[in-house]
């Protein structure tokens, strides 16, 4: 490599350290000053990370997506030019939001988006279907609690660089961003999160299986997503397998004995509200078939599903329950 070689890498390399140096500047201020009034430096989104933001998601036409902080409406112009997505931005900065107006006027997409004046922690946001973002941490977690309590299962929340804590994400992409720190470069995160239905609890429901009428219960603990499940048949625990809950969807495997013969029993449901409905299918060497499956809640809250507290007795401890850990992260 010869002198003008390594001058010019040089410089590359003081230009990206510059920009690093001076985002990090601007956040470490910001935080310091103002990360309970949400204040967060306009730091633009890379137009390819935009792209894999909206990816991820799975955005559509028939989505109605919110960008908090939104900077100069990217996000919300691109979702909305690309797949025909209704959406807003949120922005405090009335000259980015004059600019992100002005653009989306210029892309003729002015009947699908807004931008509005509004603190993060105030907006209305509870119409979302994706909810996008690129805060600092800080912020990221003080509004964890309110996008639990606020948004609807099954709503995709993604992020660009920051996660949400312990809130693991459902999925996350880390990859080489050449737009990133003013085109010099840099590996970006995105972090997808689908808002979890409120399953914690006592569930109970019959069945009619073989010609026999059988009580289940399930017993569920949870902690956002993840869920800790014991199902008794016919008074007995009966091993649980592939348990997943995703927004207001939820899956489990039941491996029980009826009538003396194995039985591999697979519920499939939504939930709303304290009630579950969906479908069960029953496979083993004497019975197979399909029937509609529904459960009501009794109980609601354990801190765990094994040593569940008996049946009438208050909960000893609610905070597996995703809304109130989101409770709990504000104290």
């Amino acid at each position: 490599m010869g002198i003008y070689q390594r001058s010019r890498g040089l410089a590359s390399w003081r230009r990206r350290a510059v920009a690093r140096l001076m985002i990090l500047a601007s956040l470490l201020l910001s935080g310091f000053l103002g990360v309970a009034r949400a204040q967060v430096p306009y730091v633009p989104t890379p137009m390819d990370v935009v792209e894999h933001m909206l990816s991820m998601a799975k955005v559509g036409p028939t989505d109605f997506l919110i960008d908090l902080g939104s900077g100069d409406g990217r996000l919300v112009r691109e979702a909305a030019l690309r797949f025909g997505a209704r959406g807003m931005g949120i922005e405090r900065d009335p000259e980015l939001i004059e600019r992100s107006t002005e653009l989306a006027r210029r892309q003729g997409v002015t009947d699908k988006v807004a931008f509005v004046k509004q603190d993060l922690f105030e907006a209305d946001i509870g119409d979302a279907t994706v909810l996008t973002m690129y805060l600092l941490p800080a912020v990221n977690m003080k509004l964890r609690p309110r996008l639990l309590a606020t948004l609807k299962p099954g709503t995709r929340i993604v992020s660009h660089d920051f996660d949400l804590g312990d809130w693991q994400a459902d999925e996350t992409a880390e990859f080489y961003s050449k737009l990133k720190y003013g085109e010099s470069g840099g590996n970006s995160k995105v972090f997808l999160w689908i808002v979890p239905a409120d399953v914690s609890g006592r569930w109970s429901w019959r069945l009619e299986v073989g010609g026999q009428s059988i009580d289940y219960e399930l017993r569920v603990a949870q902690r956002f997503q993840k869920l800790d499940v014991v199902v008794r048949v016919a008074g007995q625990d009966r091993k649980v397998e592939h348990v997943e809950l995703r927004g207001d969807a939820l899956s489990f495997t039941v491996l029980a004995d009826i009538k003396g013969s194995p039985v591999r029993q697979q519920f499939k449901g939504r939930i709303g509200g304290d009630a579950i409905e969906g479908t069960v299918a029953s496979k083993g060497p004497r019975m197979q078939g399909a029937a509609e499956w529904s459960a009501v809640r009794t109980e609601r809250g354990f801190r765990s599903a094994v040593d569940a507290h008996p049946r009438g007795a208050a909960p000893t401890d609610p905070s597996m329950n995703h809304a109130a850990v989101a409770a709990a992260s504000t104290r």
